[in-house]
């Protein structure tokens, strides 16, 4: 078998076999099996070849080149045909194909293949204007695999013009060879990769790349002009030199040309970045809006804890994520044609993620704040609750009883004094009665132990004559070094929570100790309190909610649990202003 041969049989059997994997995924259906079709006429053209039947040899592989396989290029990702445009393009196609099979004629084959390609090109294009998203994607990626192979071909063939038995255009061949495989993935995987960037960097490539060519021709008419006389090798490899260096400089250009049809004029990133920073504030969707216009991109948002908070724009097939130094990430889409964010766009994120951040930290805060203005007008109002309903329902009717007391003694005073005397008793026993609730409302909001002795010598007085379960007395050690004046909320928290763990100990715990810590660290209070009783008896409880809540109110934190040798309570109080 020749190399044509082998190249040819490639090429089918890579049409065929994407062909299959269509219809095995009931996705092009039509276009799968006249790709099988076409990629088994041309495996039999081939080995009809090598029979050497020649003629039925060449009226297969027409068959295959010139209708099955554009046939299938028509039906694919699905055959139209009830438009006027599409039936006169299925006609067209259809009938060169048939009429070259026909004639099996080399004149006529390239003429009629010429009407095929130039159908194929204008029809194309027309189809992928007018079809909806899913379909234009799998169009797109047949439009860059035929071009492509095209113009590999092409380059291929040009440069081995004049070269007795090159091989470069059997090697172009095989670029036909992707055409198959490209179908399977547009129709099956379309958002693979994004087929737009693969689309404009081809083009642009292309372009450089003739370009590149049009120079070294150019030289060696100039040089011929000039008769200069025959060139040695190393002087076309100085021309090929030269007219290579045109390549990047016309990449970037065209590059800049396509950008700027696609997008719009881009922004230098220094200016982006200026432009950014002044527009970004508190609201992160501001924030986003201000880099997507700064950058021209279609999407871009901030994903904290995998949850999307803000969002600006048309979220867009192919992202990119920047972490935004531990406060969320920032996820921007890419341009239509771009495969990566280029280095300029990397700069200017890279500016703005620590603006992001603070700002997501400055939202996180500000909800915090609210939050905490919540809990502490929600404890206010509870608060005053309970001081209601204490004074309307124990001491109200308490003290209207002592008036409607004294104004009977009043009366019998005269008359009864021996009643008199004992109601005046009576009054005296619910006046006590209401100091010592009044009292129990002074200690409720503020133990006056703290105003009388201080927060340490309070906690001691608290502890004397504390006892454990066995009713062994419970020795306790505070030790509070260097605790400056505290906030008076502070204060008190401090002492609920103290007196409440130590309550626990002594309620739960056989510990013949316990010892209380007061440490000022920074800008909070750490206290600390522990017992050597058994820890398989802890339990938590309505002491240890109340603990918490006491520690909440004020921003702050509280552990409690089994230690290694008895329980423990850590709580750190924010030192309020």
């Amino acid at each position: 078998m020749t190399a044509d041969a082998v190249v040819f049989t490639i090429v089918a059997v890579s049409f065929a076999a994407a062909g299959v994997g269509l219809v095995l995924r009931h996705r092009s259906s039509l276009a799968g099996a006249l790709m099988t079709l076409a990629g088994a006429l041309g495996t039999v053209s081939m080995l009809l070849f090598v029979a050497d039947h020649d003629t039925a040899g060449a009226v297969v592989g027409y068959a295959c080149v010139s209708l099955a396989a554009p046939l299938a290029l028509l039906a694919y990702p699905r055959l139209r045909y009830r438009h006027p445009v599409d039936f006169l393009a299925l006609v067209s196609i259809g009938g060169c194909g048939v009429v070259t099979t026909a004639y099996v004629d080399v004149g006529v084959a390239g003429l009629l293949g010429f009407i095929q390609a130039c159908v194929f090109l204008v029809h194309t294009w027309w189809r992928i204007e007018l079809a909806a998203e899913r379909e234009r994607r799998a169009l797109v990626w047949m439009a860059l695999a035929v071009s492509v192979s095209g113009l590999v071909y092409f380059f291929a063939t040009f440069s081995s013009e004049g070269v007795a038995g090159s091989a470069l255009p059997l090697a172009g061949a095989l670029a036909f060879a992707l055409i198959g495989p490209a179908l399977y993935v547009g129709a099956t995987l379309p958002d693979l990769v994004d087929v737009r960037g693969l689309v404009v960097g081809s083009v642009v490539t292309s372009f450089a790349l003739i370009i590149v060519m049009a120079v070294f021709i150019l030289e060696i008419s100039l040089l011929d002009a000039l008769d200069a006389g025959e060139l040695n090798d190393g002087a076309l490899a100085a021309l090929a030199a030269l007219a290579a260096t045109a390549y990047q400089p016309t990449r970037v250009v065209l590059r800049g040309v396509v950008d700027q049809l696609l997008f719009g004029e881009r922004p230098d990133p220094l200016g982006a970045a200026s432009a950014m920073v002044d527009r970004i504030s508190d609201d992160p969707v501001v924030a986003l809006r201000a880099i997507r216009e700064a950058l021209v991109i279609p999407y871009a948002a901030l994903v904290v804890d995998d949850e999307t908070v803000a969002a600006s724009g048309t979220e867009s097939t192919h992202t990119r994520t920047l972490e935004l130094d531990g406060a969320g990430r920032l996820v921007v889409g890419l341009r239509p044609g771009d495969l990566a964010l280029n280095r300029g766009d990397e700069q200017v994120l890279r500016l703005t993620v620590p603006l992001l951040a603070q700002t997501l930290r400055a939202r996180a805060l500000a909800a915090e704040v609210v939050e905490s203005r919540g809990r502490t007008i929600a404890a206010v109002e509870e608060e005053r609750r309970r001081l209601r309903r204490d004074l309307h329902d124990g001491l109200g009717p308490r003290l209207s009883g002592v008036a409607f007391t004294s104004d009977a003694a009043r009366n019998l005073i005269r008359t009864d004094p021996a009643a008199a005397e004992e109601l005046v008793s009576q009054l005296r026993a619910d006046t006590v009665t209401a100091i010592e609730e009044i009292r129990a409302m002074v200690y409720a909001m503020r133990p006056p132990a703290l105003d009388e002795l201080g927060l340490v010598p309070a906690l001691r007085q608290q502890a004397t004559g504390l006892r454990n379960g066995a009713g062994e007395q419970i020795e306790v050690t505070i030790t509070a070094p260097g605790l400056p004046a505290l906030p008076a909320a502070v204060e008190v928290a401090a002492y609920r929570i103290v007196t409440e763990a130590l309550a626990n100990v002594a309620r739960h715990s056989t510990s013949p100790s316990a010892t209380v810590r007061l440490d000022a660290e920074g800008d909070g209070l750490r206290l600390e309190i522990s017992d050597l009783g058994n820890s398989e008896a802890w339990r938590p409880g309505v002491g240890l909610a109340s603990m918490r809540e006491r520690a909440a109110e004020l921003g702050g934190t509280l552990t409690a649990g089994p230690g290694p040798d008895g329980g423990a309570v850590t709580a750190v109080l924010p030192l309020l202003a």
